[in-house]
């Protein structure tokens, strides 16, 4: 943001967040938070990032992409990230998992400490 750059999230990454802040920390990646401070927190993130908006449109490019690129499994959800990016022209994903996304054209993976 200091460079000038737009910080987006789709809502996916905040249903994402919600399931893993929620989770309870005895159990898989969760973080065990209750829902009050989960909301505090993407309050903030609504506030500093701008959200993309979701139309039909959306769900068309999901399709597509999961088609040509033959994903399957868990990885449909990042799919969906890439459908609202494309659609978007975001081309940039601040990313732990660079190999989820590395396979779609013209989206460019950034590590955390990269910024």
């Amino acid at each position: 943001m200091s460079r000038g750059d737009e910080i987006c999230c789709a809502p996916q990454n905040i249903v994402e967040l919600w399931n893993v802040s929620t989770r309870p920390a005895t159990a898989r990646g969760g973080f065990g938070l209750t829902t009050a401070e989960t909301d505090r927190r993407v309050r903030l993130i609504e506030r500093v990032f701008t959200i993309l908006e979701e139309t039909p449109a959306v769900y068309l490019e999901w399709r597509r992409l999961v088609v040509n690129y033959s994903v399957v499994g868990v990885q449909v959800h990042d799919a969906r990230i890439v459908a609202v990016m494309n659609l978007h022209a975001v081309t940039h994903v601040l990313t732990l998992n660079s190999p989820d996304f590395s396979r779609y054209a013209g989206i460019m993976c950034v590590a955390p400490d990269q910024v």
